[in-house]
């Protein structure tokens, strides 16, 4: 381990590559144990350079952004945990087009956007993720979606190949695109806006994080809404009728203002959560026979 961290480290510098970093500092749920390997680049020519040498020393890696919808091993990650985050988060405006690095966090996209009167992202505004994420995984919220905004994506192929893809060749779909399954690193993405009113666009945004204040309970370390929506149902609805809302696990918690919210209120270990997820589909199952998908991905160690 020690020559591939003297390797990024010569490329990167050393504030770049740090060791047995803690990735309850990199997860939104602020649990997991110790990545062996954390990188964080700040250009696309850094992203390849740091899987040319990971491949070169054998090292399995795997890429994240902000981490809000991970759910990390309480044992860590072994290998290396390549971060697209606040390095690589530039974001441009032109006319109705606005270009972002993956690492742009949606709430600055969503600024950026009614800085300039653009309208089309304020249901972006509260999502806690980052462009990358985003669009890997068409996140949505308050009836849009980025597949509604989205005009193409570059992205690094696995054989380190450089691509713009348009987004109709994405196959967007609910909480899915085909990036999640072909292995590609999301490296910027183009968004066509409209022109609006900027006091009507800030308005709204501020209207809809209102709207979450009251119904989320954002005072607490959360991946946001842990299950993806059943067809037909509501994950919150049936977990709460199901009589599990404020049931606890460890420091792991329905959350009593919103049941589709599986929150960290008291130190909760991944463990603890995970436990509280599987115990809240079982028991959903058993009485109304509908399975709840996770939008969290658990990663790490076991």
């Amino acid at each position: 381990m020690a020559s591939v961290v003297e390797a990024l480290r010569v490329k990167l510098g050393e504030d770049a590559v740090l060791t047995d970093e803690p990735m309850s500092g990199h997860t939104t749920f602020r649990t997991g144990g110790p990545a062996d390997l954390f990188i964080m680049p700040k250009s696309l020519e850094e992203v390849k350079e740091s899987i040319h040498i990971l491949q070169q020393y054998q090292t399995p890696f795997m890429v994240i952004g902000n981490g809000s919808n991970l759910l990390v091993s309480d044992k860590g990650i072994r290998g290396a945990v390549l971060q697209i985050g606040g390095r690589m988060s530039k974001v441009i405006a032109d006319d109705e087009y606005i270009y972002a690095e993956g690492g742009t966090l949606l709430a600055v996209l969503a600024a950026k956007a009614a800085e300039n009167a653009l309208t089309g992202l304020e249901f972006a505004s509260g999502i806690p993720g980052t462009v990358g994420g985003a669009v890997t995984m068409n996140a949505g919220a308050y009836g849009g979606e980025i597949k509604d905004v989205l005009v193409s994506v570059e992205v690094l192929t696995k054989e380190l190949e450089i691509k713009t893809i348009p987004a109709a060749c994405l196959e967007l779909a609910y909480r899915h695109s085909i990036l999640s399954q072909n292995g590609s690193i999301l490296l910027s993405a183009s968004f066509q806006l409209q022109k609006g009113s900027a006091d009507a666009i800030k308005s709204k945004m501020m209207e809809l994080a209102e709207q979450r204040r009251e119904k989320q309970p954002l005072q607490y370390p959360s991946a946001g809404s842990t299950f993806k929506r059943p067809e037909g149902y509501f994950a919150g609805k049936l977990i709460q009728d199901a009589g599990l809302k404020g049931k606890s696990i460890g420091g792991a918690q329905v959350s009593e203002k919103h049941a589709g919210f599986v929150i960290n209120t008291d130190n909760a270990t991944t463990q603890d959560i995970l436990d509280l997820i599987i115990f809240c589909q079982q028991t959903v199952y058993e009485k109304f026979n509908v399975v709840l998908e996770t939008e969290v991905k658990f990663v790490g160690e076991n």
